[in-house]
């Protein structure tokens, strides 16, 4: 017998214990079965998420038609609840009275839709009784009010007419849209002259400051202050 010579044997050995080589096509058989279990674990995934989601409505349909509550609150929800009023002279914010003036908050709600709002000037300031903002210049609608003098003090008050109110007119001027009213001071009887609709609750650092303007005899600021835009804010 011939001898093997032990190099030989050697490569002999390599060669049996080197891995088998993976063809393609198992390769490719492994592959597509991957793909498939993904797939079938994305649809079933899918499948139960979107009965899961239906069930859920479903349930919330049916509470909300068991309840009579829920549609009062979604009536509460409906139009604005705060208004930004940003001037030359900084940023009010305003609670609107949706519950004790809807009408009026309603046609306030139109017309700052509508743009109305923007570039309107400040045109009466009156200290210690009102700012009057409005398209229109008409100084009889604000002095004749302040002729009967100092005797507010004296009058009962209300919430309606403390400081800071926001109003509107409730004789609307031919052509001048929506003006309005903020007061700087209780002002208890404005009630046959103001319709309020709002109230200042943040901002009233810069009402004050508007309030502290230069004015001429009939109380038009000698420097410009004016309205930029009215935005409205929604609850959520």
């Amino acid at each position: 017998m011939a001898k093997i010579k032990p190099q030989a044997l050697l490569l002999q050995s390599k060669k049996k214990k080197g891995p088998s080589r993976i063809s393609v096509p198992t390769i490719m058989l492994y592959g597509l079965v991957v793909a498939m279990m993904v797939f079938f674990l994305f649809a079933t995934y899918r499948h139960w998420s979107r009965r899961s989601m239906i069930q859920t409505h479903d349930d919330l349909s049916t509470t909300e038609g068991d309840n009579p509550f829920i549609g009062h609150k979604r009536s509460d929800v409906d139009g604005p609840k705060y208004a930004f009023i940003s001037t030359s002279k900084g940023l009010i914010n305003v609670e609107l009275y949706k519950d004790g003036s809807p009408d009026i908050v309603d046609e306030f709600v139109d017309f700052c839709q509508k743009g109305h709002f923007k570039g309107m000037q400040f045109n009466r300031v009156i200290k210690h009784f009102v700012i009057h903002g409005s398209k229109i210049d008409k100084p009889e609608a604000t002095e004749n009010w302040t002729s009967r003098g100092k005797h507010y003090s004296r009058l009962d008050t209300s919430l309606k007419h403390e400081a800071f109110m926001l109003g509107t007119s409730k004789t609307k001027h031919e052509g001048g849209g929506f003006d309005l009213f903020i007061t700087t001071a209780p002002i208890p009887d404005l009630n046959d002259k103001i319709n309020v609709f709002g109230r200042v609750i943040k901002g009233e650092d810069i009402v004050q400051e508007i309030e502290e303007v230069d004015t001429d005899d009939h109380y038009r600021p000698k420097t410009p202050v004016q309205i930029n835009e009215v935005t409205l804010k929604y609850n959520t």
